[in-house]
């Protein structure tokens, strides 16, 4: 199994995401993140979708992915060509003797510090899988009290764009 990250173009239509995330549920392939957002043109929406699988089914899902009438580009993002990033809100307790220490801990991954309470700090991280994984394990110490991640964001590296190539058509 290798992973991959897959940008799918869309016309933002209700039910889509659920017939997209349906397709891989039936190939029995588990989605380990999807996040879905606006583009610049008006009625497009970007999915993007990481999955762990072999490339043989992920190839005719793709191709049926490519059937779905409101499905417009689909291109896979191999990590050198594309930008990849996570984004995460993590609650972690931080009373007066270990404040500095975290804040120090945030500083590092050149985090920011969000929310402050008497017994806790709220803190987002934006950058690669490595970098919100590595943050995660420096502040485990101090007690994580929750957290909310997004799925990743990708898109290709150069000025290629792939709106731009299905405007022109």
């Amino acid at each position: 199994m290798s992973k991959h990250v897959l940008s799918l173009l869309v016309e933002n239509k209700p039910g889509l995401l659920t017939r997209v995330a349906g397709l891989f549920a039936r190939r029995g392939f588990n989605i380990e993140s999807l996040a879905v957002g606006v583009t610049e043109v008006p009625g497009l929406s970007r999915i993007t979708v990481v999955v762990d699988v072999e490339e043989l089914p992920l190839e005719q899902v793709t191709k049926q992915l490519n059937k779905l009438v409101n499905v417009i580009k689909i291109v896979e993002l191999e990590p050198a060509a594309s930008v990849q990033r996570e984004h995460m809100l993590v609650k972690v307790r931080a009373d007066n003797q270990t404040r500095s220490n975290v804040i120090e801990v945030v500083n590092l991954f050149r985090a920011s510090v969000v929310d402050y309470a008497t017994d806790a700090l709220v803190v987002e991280v934006t950058g690669d899988r490595g970098k919100v994984d590595a943050l995660l394990r420096a502040l485990e110490p101090f007690g994580i009290k929750e957290l909310a991640q997004s799925g990743m964001v990708a898109i290709g590296r150069g000025g290629k764009s792939i709106t731009e190539r299905v405007l022109r058509n």
